[in-house]
Formats: structure tokens, C-alpha cells, sequence
């Protein structure tokens, strides 16, 4: 069926997540002459990078031995911006159709239309929301006490908070609060961990200097509290425990969803968008899907790994864009960066010259 399209919001390629990997696919693209638009559900860009753990430390991108997420974010923003993307924020990408002509023309939740010929999936992990303990009056408490990620740090400075969960994110934030003067309890239903050995050592290290509470194996089983969050029950075998407290986080992770993109008749395995590793393509000819969002043999869901197939899923987005005409490879060390706002970036010409020669 053919839509309308002369109003729609019209480019390129059109990238559904407006994280880290949604983010470095337009640099990647704009070096093809490829224009790019956004749709992210969230009202900013960076993804769980700025919407979760924005003051998150990250220590697997090349170049940097330590960058917060947040910073990250805007790192790729200021990389990027030369390409001058389009965004829809704060819709979430609803219905697709294709074209008699190919092309695809996606609606989002609240009626705005796009279209282009190439569709790039960069979801993260789709839409989520965060697992809750079993606590009867846990609702009454959200947002007065309890929250389920922590986005500014500094408002638990100096604060009574316990952290519930056996994971990296529940043992990074147990390291984190604690440097920073937060008088932390962290509770696990068991005596290992599931997180990094490292930081494993790191809070049994703080636990030793008296700097965190630590209780294992135990559980959180009532809040308490007139308007606010003020303490809370611990049962630890056989016995129950009363604290207080200013803050209870519960981190027992995300659920993910795919929501309606597993409608769009793309190849679906365990929440995950099947896609080949020549280039990141699904089943339906012209939409890729890049990131965590994807699934193939050895998969790895790494911020890194996820430049590398957007690298490599704009070289076939050229193509089809493109056809017939080649791409020649050029580094760009050597031929720069010309952004579509007529800025351009070169090296030095002694740079030029010793890589020529």
C-alpha cells in the first residue's frame, strides 16, 4: 500500500534509539553523505546512558581508560552534530509501512510520520521498565523514598540509603555512594555475587573498614513510612532487622520489551532482532537493526560492539541508497570531515604527507 508522504518528516536513514549506537550511526552515515533522523521514546538523547545511569563510569571505550555515560552521550552529540540530525523525542516508533517505491514510512505513537528507504534499529534493549521486589505498599513509597535507578548521585550525599540486588549495577552504587559520604546498606538474598570479582573485593573491602553495612543472605521485606520512606524491615534468617532509612533502591535490573517493533514481521529470537553479520541486516530487505537490540551467533551486547556494526551497516545503506555507484574507503586521517553545515576537519598536512608516503 502506498502512503502520503509529502508531509512526512523525509531522510535517509531513519534510526529508531537515540543511544550511544543510534548516536554514532549518524557520524558514520554523514561520512557516506547520508542524512539522518531520530525517533527515541525518551525526551532526550543517550538512551539508559542519560535516562539511567547518566553519573555511571564506563571503562570499555577505546580512547577513554574512564568516561561517565553522561558524558559519553554528549560526547557523541558534539560528534555528530556537523551531520545536523533530525530528532523526534518523546514518541516511540508505533506502525511501519513499505512503500510501493521501497520505501518505509514509520508513525509513531502520537501520529508523526517518517519516511525513508533505509530503517536502522538502535533500541538498546527495547522499551523497558524495572523488576520491583514483592512489598505490598512498595507503590506508595515511589518517588518519597524509593527509586528504581539513580540518576544524580549527589542527592544521596550524606544520606541513609540501603541498595537491594547481587549485580554489577547494585555493587557499582554501593562503591560509588559510599565515596561519596552516603551511609549505605547494601542486602543480598545470598552470600555471593553475581557482579564483577572486583568490585565484589571493593565492597567486601568497605565492609571491612566499616565504610557500608553489609547483610547477606537477606531480604527486605516492609517498608515503612508516614508520607515518606523512613524505615524499613530486614529479615536475615531467622531474624528481622529494623532500620532507617532516607532511601530504599531495589536494582534487581530491567525487563525488556521489544514492544511494537516485534509487530513489524522481523525475525525475532529471545527479545532480540535476528540479523546477519555481514552487514547487520534483518529479514526484511532494507532494515538493519544495530546494538543490543540485535542477535546472531557470538553476539555480544557492548556499547563497542555496537559501533562496529554500525560501521558496517552504512557501507550496505550506501549501497541501497546508492545503487550502482561505489564507495571508495578513505581514511579520515586523510581526507577529513566535512559536515553537512560546511564545516570541515583535516589533519595536518606533515600528518598527510608521512601517511601518503
Amino acid at each position: 500500500m502506498q502512503t502520503e508522504i509529502d508531509d512526512m518528516i523525509k531522510t535517509d536513514i531513519l534510526i529508531i534509539g537515540a543511544g550511544p549506537v543510534g548516536l554514532f550511526t549518524v557520524f558514520e552515515a554523514g561520512l557516506l553523505k547520508m542524512k539522518c533522523h531520530l525517533i527515541d521514546a525518551l525526551a532526550q538523547p543517550g538512551g539508559q546512558c542519560s535516562e539511567i545511569y547518566p553519573k555511571k563510569p564506563i571503562y570499555d571505550i577505546p580512547g577513554f581508560p574512564e568516561i561517565l555515560a553522561g558524558e559519553l552521550t554528549d560526547n557523541l552529540l558534539e560528534q555528530c552534530k556537523q551531520f545536523t540530525p533530525g530528532f523526534t523525542l518523546g514518541e516511540r516508533a508505533d506502525k511501519i509501512i513499505q512503500n510501493n517505491d521501497k520505501t518505509f514510512t514509520i508513525t509513531t505513537n502520537k501520529g508523526t510520520k517518517h519516511n525513508a528507504p533505509v530503517i536502522a534499529i538502535a533500541g538498546g534493549l527495547g522499551s523497558f521498565e524495572p523488576r520491583k521486589p514483592n512489598l505490598e505498599n512498595i507503590s506508595l513509597y515511589e518517588e518519597n523514598g524509593v527509586e528504581y535507578m539513580i540518576k544524580d548521585p549527589e542527592i544521596y550525599r550524606n544520606k541513609k540509603v540501603v541498595i537491594a540486588g547481587g549485580g554489577d549495577s547494585a555493587l557499582d552504587w554501593t562503591i560509588f555512594l559510599a565515596n561519596i559520604n552516603s551511609k549505605v546498606t547494601l542486602v543480598h538474598r545470598r552470600n555471593e555475587f553475581r557482579g564483577a570479582l572486583d568490585s565484589v573485593e571493593k565492597v567486601r573491602d568497605l565492609k571491612n573498614q566499616n565504610k557500608i553495612n553489609l547483610i547477606t543472605p537477606a531480604e527486605i521485606i516492609e517498608l515503612s513510612g508516614e508520607k515518606k520512606l523512613s524505615s524499613l524491615k530486614i529479615k536475615q534468617e531467622e531474624q528481622i532487622h529494623e532500620i532507617d532509612t532516607d532511601y530504599f533502591i531495589p536494582l534487581f535490573g530491567l525487563s525488556p520489551k521489544l514492544g511494537p517493533i516485534s509487530n513489524w514481521g522481523l525475525e525475532i529470537e529471545n527479545n532480540a532482532i535476528k540479523v546477519n553479520t555481514f552487514d547487520y541486516q534483518t529479514n526484511i530487505p532494507g532494515i538493519f537493526a544495530v546494538g543490543d537490540i540485535n542477535t546472531y551467533p557470538g553476539k555480544l551486547k557492548l556499547i563497542l560492539c555496537g559501533f562496529h556494526e554500525t560501521t558496517l551497516m552504512c557501507q550496505s545503506a550506501f549501497k541501497i541508497l546508492n545503487p550502482g555507484k561505489k564507495n571508495i574507503l578513505k581514511y579520515t586521517t586523510v581526507s577529513g570531515v566535512e559536515g553537512f553545515d560546511g564545516t570541515k576537519k583535516t589533519a595536518p598536512k606533515s600528518v598527510i604527507q608521512a601517511i601518503n608516503e
